[in-house]
């Protein structure tokens, strides 16, 4: 077993006396690097809440990261996301955390069925490297097509167990593909450890086959520290400009994250203003519906916001709304709730699991502008005090979540060769 190290203090459980340090590689596509700050941040931050769970604890962890990114042989940001992944460094450094990106073939369009092989041909040479210098004990995969299967691989060829964690889409939507869906569920009997954020994730899992006993939902947690109510929410509100009731729409500025159902429901709520944080290849086609539905002027694109920035229009505005159509965990609604401010959310995948509370907000369907907005106006007319939003919140903590992974890496190590 991994044990704490001597001279520690013990705040979760008896345990021996004995220093041995448990050595975990997380192995995602979806991490922050210089070029992309918020890009897999959610996967940076659970990687983040580990390590100070174990701090905390006197668990001795050592982590390090490999966040492969395609190759493309131009930095320039003329050529969109391709040219930042050009642009990305061989080693970066995100909180203290070192990175290595290596590069792998990705084809536009075309690629996803490959995905898993050229992204673990493209990682084992460095994996391999770094396995010399420092020997790690276990894969802790993020997504599970192409990242999780790649993982696969690699732990084969390295003698290495695996635990792949699923958030979204890598299975509620890519197993519809005859050939990822086969990948996946190769590599989900292959893993040493499944890991979903919500239970609706793990019943796509039980679908394809796997033994419900196999996987462990473990949910997101909200930084409780980082996302705190405003200590004068209307001197932030005068700052922001939001002189009317306002909502926010906060994520990628592509299709499935819903931002133009928000503006869509605008005609409906006369005076609601509407700010949408976050940048994406949809920009432009979000100007024109709100210009073309005539509520331009109420609708305000403050772009991709550091946690700092976040926190005070997440802790200002009236609700906070995520019309998605596919989520698993989304940590926006959690993010918003720790600031007081309560959410009105497609009741999709996993988010009804987060918003069960009226205290939360309120869920929406069917997924249309008018349930929307119906929604929207109920709780604007009727919000919950936002101290229950915030300590709603507060039963989201992140150390149950940092306490299950330890556990299973735990579980896992001891029965390897």
């Amino acid at each position: 077993m991994w044990r704490v190290c001597e001279g520690q203090p013990l705040s979760i459980q008896a345990v021996e006396w004995h220093c041995e340090t448990m050595r975990i590689l997380t192995f995602s596509t979806l991490f922050p690097n210089p070029q992309m700050p918020y890009h897999g941040i959610f996967v940076a931050r659970r990687l983040a809440q580990l390590q100070s769970y174990a701090q905390a604890t006197g668990l001795a962890l050592e982590s390090r990261v490999v966040a492969p990114v395609p190759w493309f042989p131009v930095a320039s940001p003329r050529f969109g996301r391709y040219g930042r992944w050009g642009a990305v460094a061989a080693q970066s450094e995100w909180q203290g955390f070192a990175v290595q990106h290596p590069r792998y073939l990705l084809l536009p369009k075309i690629g996803m069925s490959s995905a898993p092989w050229m992204l673990a041909r493209g990682a084992y040479a460095p994996l391999k490297r770094l396995e010399q210098s420092w020997p790690f004990d276990l894969i802790d995969a993020h997504y599970m097509y192409p990242d999780g299967v790649a993982a696969i691989l690699l732990g084969r060829w390295l003698n290495k167990p695996v635990v792949i964690t699923s958030r979204g889409t890598d299975l509620n939507l890519i197993p519809n593909y005859t050939l990822p869906r086969r990948w996946i569920t190769w590599a989900a009997a292959e893993a040493a450890g499944l890991v979903t954020v919500c239970a609706a994730l793990k019943a796509s899992l039980v679908g394809l086959g796997v033994a419900p006993s196999r996987v462990t939902v473990l949910r997101n947690g909200v930084d409780l520290q980082t996302f705190t109510p405003p200590l004068d929410r209307q001197a932030l509100r005068d700052k922001l400009a939001m002189h009317h009731p306002t909502l926010l729409s906060v994520g990628h500025l592509i299709p499935r994250k819903g931002h133009e159902l928000v503006i869509a429901a605008l005609p409906q709520l006369p005076q609601v203003q509407l700010v949408v944080c976050g940048e994406g290849p949809m920009l432009a086609e979000l100007k024109a519906t709100a210009k073309r539905l005539g509520v331009a002027p109420r609708v305000r694109f403050a772009g991709a916001l550091a946690a700092a920035s976040l926190k005070d229009y997440y802790g200002a505005a009236d609700a906070l709304v995520l019309a998605s159509d596919r989520e698993g965990w989304a940590n926006v609604l959690l993010e918003s709730m720790a600031c007081g401010t309560p959410v009105v959310a497609s009741s999709v995948w996993g988010t009804p699991e987060v918003v069960a509370s009226p205290a939360a907000g309120r869920l929406f369907t069917p997924r249309t502008a008018q349930a929307l907005a119906t929604e929207v106006q109920a709780l604007l007319a009727d919000p919950p005090p936002r101290s229950a939003t915030r300590h709603y919140a507060e039963g989201f903590a992140w150390h149950s979540t940092s306490a299950g992974q330890f556990q299973m890496f735990q579980a896992i190590l001891p029965h390897q060769p």
